[in-house]
């Protein structure tokens, strides 16, 4: 592997170009993108998902909702949106979101109707989704709030390879059983680096309404010791309530309904919380199609924001160095410098090297010497993929595995010094 491992203090390369800012927005018109998950059904995920985007909303932004529990919407009962009326389409063919409380919305229900079940493969799951962000006239949002379905299966990958997540909230209860398969979600979410904004713990404590005692029902504190064994923020700890119950059922969610109750203002101070921490993250790269030798499309490569501090595996910047070298820019200041060569040597699909075993398919001699990309291509927030002169296109090269061949470059040259 031909790359060097360069130090965030060297000067550019003559000929590279300035520093350039990342844009602010994830989506044409959308600055932020926010998932809230969770490890199983039944914790509250989509209630939090409503109050949370009206919370957001009375901070004074924008909101957008998609309901992307495709299989099973609720979103639609939960704001008063009669389900079964398709929306609006625009003359270019886009749909036009319902509105509610002053949250644009879409979901499946609305498309299908309380009694008429969505009976849909993983492929047209996936294309739905795509159409509920993408296909829609949201207009300019500060944020779009996406209500996923449970667990970890073809939503949560699809979203993490084909949106550019700013984060995701998940929620769990304190109960042990859920807090379990709220951490494999949790780690799900990092694998393909979504940035975890934080958990919260919903269903806390019940207080009587006539007696005034507290119970917890569900256990106390589950996951703020989650939050701290895995290093991620805890958000904020909603009681069990049954106003919330009750407002949900009507279409009135509680903190459009109650806004000085206690659960309403628990909703503003993780939405406070939210905002606060988005507002001081980073800025990451733009989804990019880059086409290699017009260089068309160029990423960006963001200097400035480097920092001594900053993720090993996150990239800044990527460059067309010259026509055989890919260089790219970690947030934590360091370069590697790829031969594009090797990278195809590198590549980990099936086709090149065997899934049981992880024996070597690729024969390196069957691989000119001249080979490069014609086009990169950003997958989610954790990798890309290559279009190879070689007709070879079916790899994806994660962020975690370029930073690892960077290093294991790096160390083998000084062993060479």
């Amino acid at each position: 592997m031909q790359a060097t491992h360069q130090n965030p203090n060297q000067a550019p390369t003559p000929g590279a170009p300035s520093p350039a800012a990342a844009g602010t927005d994830k989506l044409p018109g959308i600055r932020h993108i926010i998932a809230v998950g969770s490890g199983k059904g039944g914790v509250g995920k989509s209630t939090v998902s409503v109050n949370l985007a009206l919370a957001l909303q009375q901070l004074g932004a924008r909101v957008g909702i998609v309901d992307a529990d495709i299989l099973g919407p609720s979103i639609p009962g939960m704001l008063g949106i009669p389900t079964g009326e398709p929306p609006a389409m625009t003359p270019d063919s886009r749909m036009i979101p319902a509105e509610r409380h002053g949250l644009k919305v879409v979901s499946m229900g609305m498309l299908t109707g309380d009694d008429k079940p969505a009976v849909l493969r993983g492929p047209m799951v996936g294309k739905y989704l795509k159409l509920f962000v993408d296909g829609v006239q949201w207009g300019q949002l500060d944020y779009l709030i996406l209500d996923l379905p449970p667990g970890t299966g073809d939503t949560q990958l699809t979203l993490a390879q084909s949106m550019p997540l700013s984060g995701v909230v998940i929620v769990t209860t304190p109960q042990a059983v859920s807090l379990k398969i709220a951490r494999r979600g949790l780690r799900m979410f990092e694998k393909v680096q979504v940035k975890i904004l934080g958990i919260v713990e919903n269903m806390r404590t019940f207080t009587c309404p006539h007696c005034g005692e507290s119970t917890d029902i569900f256990r106390h504190g589950g996951g703020e010791r989650m939050s701290q064994e895995l290093g991620v923020p805890f958000l904020g700890a909603l009681p069990l309530d049954a106003d919330v119950v009750t407002c949900g059922d009507e279409g009135r969610p509680i903190v459009a309904d109650q806004p000085k109750s206690v659960s309403a203002m628990v909703y503003c101070a993780i939405a406070t919380a939210l905002a606060e921490q988005l507002h001081a993250a980073v800025n990451v790269l733009k989804p990019f199609v880059w086409n290699w030798d017009s260089n068309e499309g160029v990423p960006g490569w963001m200097e400035g924001a480097a920092q001594p501090a900053g993720a090993q595996n996150t990239p800044i910047g990527f460059l067309r160095r010259d026509p055989r070298t890919l260089s790219i820019l970690w947030e934590d200041g360091h370069r590697d410098d790829f031969d594009v060569r090797d990278l195809r040597l590198a590549c980990h699909c099936a086709l090149c090297v065997e899934e049981m075993s992880g024996r070597k398919l690729l024969d390196p001699k069957t691989i000119r010497s001249d080979v490069s990309p014609r086009q990169i291509v950003s997958i989610g927030n954790y990798a890309i993929q290559f279009d190879w002169s070689d007709g070879h296109n079916s790899g994806i090269y994660s962020f975690n595995d370029l930073h690892a061949l960077g290093a294991r470059a790096a160390a083998k040259n000084v062993e060479n010094v």
